[in-house]
């Protein structure tokens, strides 16, 4: 008798059953937020806002090395072993840590979500900072006091006891994760997740508190690395003629791209409004590409991608310190460590993308001062 016993389970079978499973586990995951929001509406009495459906929101997933100082916890830990970091941290849990390199960029975020919330209150399509880190949770006390110290909004926390926390950012629906362990984030790039190492400003500046101003690098950021690739095997002059002869072609994404189309759409919400001229969320594009030679391709793959950016900046080599000092930008993101140390020696908090061709180069450079961060 031919055919399959009915009793066997066919591979369409299988597939069927899986998107079952999978539809069931969306329906329950519905139904367990919306028992949350219910209960969290109950609260008539708090002042804070009620975080956003995660599957709605832009998560910025920070490390706490990231959103505070911790050198002198961390050298604890270093030199004498996890008990007595643990020790340290519980002893000193009513002592508020200092703000860390992410943190005037989360405050920034908050501002934008307190904007949002007023223009938009239903709407939850708002920037939720996550706590993401490998600190054990006793030492979550001395976390939760330093936050609620500052008045920061930051409900959700993954505290993964001495293990890496990368495995999780997909499951908090992570956009954004910013750490001060450049290993950790090269995982997350590898996972394919938008992420970059933070590096504190030598000197201090002043910030915008009324203004999120976000400053990307292109080439290994926003776009691919193919143009990178062609410089550094190739030279400028063929790069200069690749640039012309594909100007038409739009350039591939980056790791970097799939967040600056999130403030893209938060600041058409203000656009709607007729607040683009005092517009919270501000974009630069600081590029070392010169403009005649090889900046059209670059303007016309963001209009190709359907994303504005305020301002453009087509440096043709020149230092990117001097301008990222005057635009003052809360983050500023970039592939390359002569540039990240650039803009750190005039102050500016400077992310690094371990991404592209570009990263043969950078290795050394980037364990050096990972050290000193």
């Amino acid at each position: 008798m031919s055919g399959s016993s009915p009793d066997k389970e066919q591979p369409g079978d299988k597939a069927g059953g899986n998107k079952e499973l999978a539809e069931e586990e969306a329906a329950g995951a519905e139904l367990d937020w919306e028992a949350a929001k219910a209960a969290y509406e109950s609260l008539t009495t708090t002042k804070r806002p009620r975080p956003p459906k995660p599957q709605n929101a832009i998560t910025v997933a920070v490390s706490s090395r990231a959103l505070f100082d911790m050198v002198e916890e961390r050298k604890i830990y270093e030199e004498q072993g996890v008990e007595k970091y643990v020790e340290y941290q519980q002893a000193n849990e009513n002592v508020t840590l200092k703000p860390g390199p992410a943190f005037s960029l989360v405050k920034a975020l908050e501002q934008v979500n307190s904007r949002l919330r007023e223009l938009y209150p239903d709407d939850e399509e708002l920037f939720d900072i996550v706590l993401m880190t490998n600190n054990h949770a006793q030492v979550g006390v001395r976390l939760i006091n330093s936050i609620n110290h500052y008045g920061l909004l930051i409900e959700r926390f993954c505290m993964t006891g001495g293990k890496t926390p990368i495995g999780y950012l997909k499951a908090y629906l992570t956009n954004l994760y910013l750490s001060a362990d450049s290993e950790k984030v090269q995982e997350a790039i590898e996972a394919g997740i938008a992420a970059a190492t933070l590096f504190t400003g030598n000197k201090n500046v002043p910030y915008d508190d009324k203004q999120l101003r976000v400053a990307f690098d292109g080439d290994a950021v926003l776009f691919s690395d193919e143009s990178e690739i062609i410089v550094k095997e190739h030279g400028l002059d063929r790069f200069f003629e690749h640039e012309q002869i594909n100007e038409n072609k739009p350039l591939a994404q980056g790791p970097l791209k799939g967040f600056l189309e999130d403030l893209g759409r938060l600041q058409k919400k203000f656009y709607i409004k007729n607040e683009r001229l005092d517009s919270p969320i501000r974009t630069y594009l600081v590029t070392a590409r010169s403009a005649a030679s090889s900046g059209a391709r670059v303007l016309k793959t963001l209009r190709s991608w359907g994303v504005q950016i305020d301002e453009a900046l087509f440096l043709a080599g020149a230092p990117k310190g001097p301008v990222l000092a005057k635009i003052r930008p809360h983050i500023f993101f970039d592939d390359q460590m002569f540039h990240i140390e650039g803009a750190r020696q005039l102050g500016t908090i400077a992310a690094h993308v371990p991404y592209g061709i570009g990263q043969k180069y950078n290795k050394s450079k980037l364990k050096d001062s990972s050290a000193k961060n």
